[in-house]
């Protein structure tokens, strides 16, 4: 069951391309590439940071945007590089976490080594269909359009933890 997983998660990893944005790389006409964050994913990661789990970035591609986008979400650490097993070795270690710990989020060939490790292995619909079968949950929501803060509410809600930092907000 989904929620047992999501009780673990002390660390959630995410790719970028597909999972915080909708696949789509624009350049605009000097070459600068232009991605589009989803804000209700951006609040969900306000949301986790508040209740005290925290989040990693896994990219293949340097980008300053995804770097200015990860301080804007309190990402503790953002990774570049095409080799994410050997980066995702790197950060359990720098976090103190078992696999069981971690919620990893891809969609793509690169993100497998990953996704059958972490405890809870997630995908969005548009996922390609080995990363799908690979996976304990497809989110409802597509990347980019909600997907991250699907999965955080999970996680949330099956700790305990959602009313807790929503609260505020209710008031």
């Amino acid at each position: 069951m989904i929620e047992e997983r999501a009780k673990k998660i002390k660390l959630l990893i995410l790719d970028v391309d597909g999972v915080l944005t909708d696949s789509r790389i624009i350049y605009d006409n000097f070459g600068d590439e232009i991605k589009c964050f989803n804000v209700y994913d951006g609040f969900g990661m306000t949301l986790l940071y508040r209740a005290g789990i925290k989040s990693v970035i896994i990219t293949a591609k340097k980008t300053n945007i995804v770097r200015r986008r990860a301080k804007d979400m309190a990402v503790a650490k953002v990774y570049s590089g095409y080799k994410k097993l050997e980066i995702y070795e790197k950060v359990i270690k720098k976090f103190k976490v078992r696999d069981e710990d971690v919620c990893f989020m891809g969609d793509d060939f690169i993100d497998l080594p990953v996704l059958k490790r972490a405890g809870l292995s997630v995908a969005p619909p548009e996922a390609i269909e080995e990363v799908k079968n690979s996976c304990h949950y497809i989110t409802k929501k597509s990347g980019g359009k909600g997907a991250v803060r699907e999965v955080i509410e999970i996680i949330l809600k099956s700790q305990g933890l959602w009313d807790k930092v929503i609260n505020e907000y209710k008031k």
